[in-house]
């Protein structure tokens, strides 16, 4: 596998538990609970992506701005969470903090899949592609514990 396939993997995960969330009524134990592997899933997955997807990207002309706006993006993500952290989950201010993250996290990944991938297709060669998934994967297996 590529880097883009172990990244489209994790991406449906979150997409999966995002609408979930988006979908939960009142403060209750499912929407704690979906809250909180989003949360984890969206942490883990920044972390090794931008280590091992954006810092490289970050070295090449090409796709260095859109690196940069990824990261920001993922900067925009946190804040989001840290609003619902904050907030009571039976208030309607936490359901449309949630509906924002749903539309943030979702804009995100489509950007990065159609227009990050095509550009870091042509910055990468395909052994550092495998070289990075490999690198991704195993730091994914270490934080999933």
């Amino acid at each position: 596998m590529n880097i883009f396939e172990e990244l489209r993997a994790d991406h449906q995960k979150q997409r999966t538990l995002v609408k979930i969330l988006a979908k939960t009524h009142g403060d209750s134990e499912g929407r704690q609970e979906i809250f909180e592997k989003l949360k984890h899933e969206l942490q883990i997955h920044a972390t090794a992506e931008e280590r091992y997807f954006y810092v490289p990207l970050m070295k090449e002309e090409l796709t260095q701005e859109k690196a940069r706006h990824s990261i920001a993006e993922h900067h925009e993500m946190d804040e989001l969470i840290e609003e619902l952290e904050k907030t009571d989950m039976s208030s309607p201010h936490w359901v449309a903090v949630a509906k924002k993250l749903e539309e943030k996290v979702n804009h995100h990944l489509d950007e990065e899949e159609q227009e990050v991938f095509q550009l870091a297709g042509k910055a990468l060669t395909e052994k550092e592609k495998e070289e990075l998934a490999k690198s991704y994967r195993q730091s994914m297996a270490y934080r999933d514990r």
